[in-house]
């Protein structure tokens, strides 16, 4: 096994080793809207669910090299709310090509021509054609640290409002079906994966 001191290693090259490891990490697609009504469309892979008895899942989006928040963070601490989405393979030319740098006066979804649908709890639409989305709002904003300088901002968002695709929920049960939701998950650089082989073990008691 070949071993590293963190210390010694590079932001670049601990970044390499965390991204390449912690996979498959599912995709964010969030929705956010700007103070003059832009909607905004970016994705991040550093999302996670956060707690079960409050609907919460958490999404670390990093500073730009200036220190300045990225168009998502900056509009999640000025609105708080936003639709997260989970795309499908279908959709990853649209998702790869909204992680571009548009400015400020740009809309990713007027610029990739995309559908949006309304929201029914938060003012920030959603996108048409995904699977699963979720309304959310801001619950915590983690200013994240290093030699008293802030270079991500972790946000904490509830869940209010679900939209799961018919085909995708067993109703009855609420069972997810995983093959038919058809999540992509990111791995290292240019990356990305689809579900293979599933398998269950049932937890002991």
């Amino acid at each position: 096994m070949i071993s590293f001191n963190s210390n010694e290693l590079s932001a670049k090259n601990q970044y390499k080793l965390m991204s390449g490891t912690l996979i498959p990490r599912p995709i964010a697609w969030v929705t956010t809207v700007n103070e003059t009504g832009l909607i905004n469309l970016a994705p991040f892979s550093f999302f996670s669910v956060v707690s079960d008895t409050l609907p919460l899942m958490s999404i670390s989006i990093n500073r730009r090299k200036s220190g300045e928040m990225k168009h998502t963070a900056a509009n999640l601490v000025s609105s708080k709310q936003a639709v997260v989405q989970l795309p499908t393979r279908e959709l990853m030319e649209f998702v790869n090509r909204s992680a571009a740098s548009f400015g400020l006066d740009e809309s990713e979804v007027s610029e990739l021509k995309l559908t949006t649908v309304p929201s029914n709890k938060v003012l920030v639409p959603g996108i048409d054609g995904v699977k699963a989305r979720f309304e959310v709002i801001l619950n915590q904003h983690v200013p994240i640290m290093d030699d008293g300088k802030i270079i991500t901002d972790l946000f904490i968002l509830e869940v209010v409002y679900f939209h799961i695709e018919d085909d995708v929920l067993d109703k009855e049960k609420m069972y997810i079906n995983a093959k038919k939701l058809d999540p992509v998950a990111r791995l290292a650089g240019p990356e990305y994966a689809n579900l293979g082989e599933q398998y269950k073990l049932i937890r002991p008691k």
